[in-house]
């Protein structure tokens, strides 16, 4: 690619951006054969209304198909979320629980260090005394 093609990409919308001109293109071109079309007054409001009143159900079935799939993607991501969220509290729970388990140990090895050091401190000052004596 050169330059400018690179610069100026086209954005590919994919399938659904198609079909939005698709069904655009379709009601402009449907307006356009009514519009243009050689009947009378009358005959032409009768189909005007007839396609706007079948364009106005067709709306509402694909208002009713995308609420009802709205519907199930938030039920989705709501089962999801509460999922992570079991998830993450019980990882929680684990790192806490290892924590507290080393973290008693560690206690545990101080005291045994620290009784370790007094002994040791109480036999040399024991010896001490006795070699000056």
């Amino acid at each position: 690619m050169n330059k400018t093609e690179t610069d100026c990409q086209v954005q590919s919308g994919g399938t659904s951006t198609f079909l939005k001109g698709a069904l655009i293109g379709g009601l402009l071109g449907a307006a356009a054969a009514l519009l243009f079309a050689p009947k009378s007054g009358r005959e032409l409001r009768g189909d005007l209304s007839g396609t706007i009143s079948s364009m106005t159900d067709k709306s509402k079935e694909l208002a009713s198909a995308w609420g009802e799939k709205a519907s199930d993607v938030a039920k989705t991501v709501s089962s999801k979320a509460t999922d992570l969220a079991k998830t993450v509290n019980e990882g929680k729970n684990s790192i806490m629980e290892s924590v507290k388990q080393a973290s008693a140990d560690l206690a545990d090895d101080a005291k045994s260090a620290s009784d370790k050091v007094k002994s040791a401190s109480e036999d040399a000052s024991k010896q001490l005394r006795e070699s000056m004596e």
